[in-house]
């Protein structure tokens, strides 16, 4: 079987699983904004009462919590937790299964190039994102708007959704990369994991600090801010050049030093 194909089919039911697992994620955020507008609570007045530190942190600050898209950008800060979670664990698991199941041979039998290989479980993980996102962006359209009332959303959902497309690549690549330098295929994912989460804390100490700001171009978080993304209506050119960098430069490890050591049967 073409190894692209074999990928998908491979991690098929999983990807199901995380799609329905994101919809459950979009639908139940926004029913709760529903469930306040029906009970005639003001989402606004409710975080008015609560400490600004504790809102700073949780990155609740920046939208008007009167309406459903402002309530949808907070509720982007765990979606966008959740993504990197799975592209994490996805491209540390592609490259690293082999030598973890001990079905290295598999790749060893096929009468191609270790690269092109790797370049077909690459492209079937893009393909995972892609639909990911596209689960992502069409629940979040959906129960949005249906929970809107008629608010124009569309446009600030395209673009954290693009933004949110460019974290999954970050967070995919770095689990490739750090499955082709490991030579410990178990450990990989826990790594990956582990520089994710890392990340996600750097984003909450510069939330914290307007001293710790310089600490953002660490933090892929940071790259895409709800509130900064659709305040501005597009992505800073800055930190997309910073992704690309950071995505070339993964990818660029994962090849070199995956192709370079011996894999283990």
């Amino acid at each position: 079987m073409n190894i692209y194909l074999r990928e998908m089919k491979a991690h098929r039911t999983g990807l199901i699983w995380w799609c329905i697992g994101m919809v459950g994620l979009v639908a139940s955020g926004m029913a709760k904004y529903d469930a306040y507008q029906a009970a005639g609570v003001s989402v606004q007045e409710m975080m008015a009462g609560m400490p600004k530190a504790v809102l700073t942190v949780f990155g609740m600050t920046g939208f008007d919590l009167t309406k459903a898209s402002g309530f949808y950008g907070v509720l982007f800060l765990y979606i966008g937790l959740m993504a990197a979670i799975h592209a994490a664990l996805l491209g540390s698991h592609l490259v690293s299964k082999e030598e973890r199941d001990r079905t290295s041979e598999f790749l060893y039998a096929k009468p191609v190039s270790r690269n092109h290989a790797l370049t077909s479980k690459l492209l079937a993980g893009l393909t995972m994102l892609v639909i990911f996102n596209l689960a992502t962006l069409l629940s979040s359209f959906y129960f949005v708007n249906l929970f809107g009332q008629g608010e124009s959303v569309g446009a600030d959902i395209r673009i954290l959704m693009m933004g949110l497309f460019l974290m999954q690549l970050i967070f995919f690549t770095i689990g490739t990369a750090v499955a082709g330098v490991i030579r410990k295929p178990k450990a990989a994912p826990s790594i990956a994991m582990s520089i994710m989460f890392t990340a996600f804390l750097v984003s909450y100490l510069v939330n914290m600090s307007e001293n710790l700001q310089f600490l953002k171009y660490l933090s892929p978080f940071k790259y895409y801010d709800a509130a900064v993304l659709m305040a501005d209506g597009r992505l800073d050119p800055v930190y997309v050049a910073l992704s690309v960098g950071i995505v070339a430069l993964a990818v660029l490890g994962t090849y070199r030093f995956y192709s370079a050591r011996d894999l283990s049967v």
